[in-house]
């Protein structure tokens, strides 16, 4: 049971990752977008749901293994990834465009995901990224729309 909960919670080991774990995490959640009809919003919109709710759970199991907001956890990073671009254009500049305002914001956690990565446990470890995630939904949409 331990093994699945670090392959989970890791985000398929990219948190094992020596540097960027992060944006590891979010590669491989990119990827995971990448495959045809995920996208579609019966599919992407529970499995967010879910990896949220394990997270929460998992992102508990971590910290005590590993310490406050552990860099090995990455299953919020697959479901700030998703937020960011759900009901977008499914294209390169859109998906590219989204990834990079998506990084800068996890990195940066504009306010309140600055404050809600202070809760302990999991909840706090998935809410920053949920924010942050949306926040860079709200700003493609906006982008899209004045641009594409």
């Amino acid at each position: 049971m331990k093994q699945i909960k670090k392959l989970i919670g890791s985000g398929f080991y990219t948190g094992y990752f020596p540097f960027a774990s992060g944006t590891i995490g979010s590669l491989l959640a990119l990827l995971i977008y990448l495959i045809p009809g995920f996208e579609k919003a019966e599919i992407i919109i529970p499995i967010i749901i879910i990896s949220f709710v394990i997270g929460v759970f998992l992102g508990n199991y971590f910290e005590i293994e590993y310490g406050k907001d552990p860099k090995q956890f990455t299953l919020d990073e697959f479901v700030g990834t998703w937020i960011s671009l759900l009901f977008l254009p499914k294209s390169i500049i859109i998906i590219t465009v989204t990834f990079i305002i998506w990084r800068i914001l996890d990195i940066t956690k504009p306010y309140p995901a600055n404050i809600s990565e202070k809760l302990n446990g999991g909840l706090g470890i998935m809410l920053d990224d949920v924010i942050s995630g949306m926040y860079s939904l709200l700003i493609m949409h906006i982008f899209n729309f004045l641009f594409f």
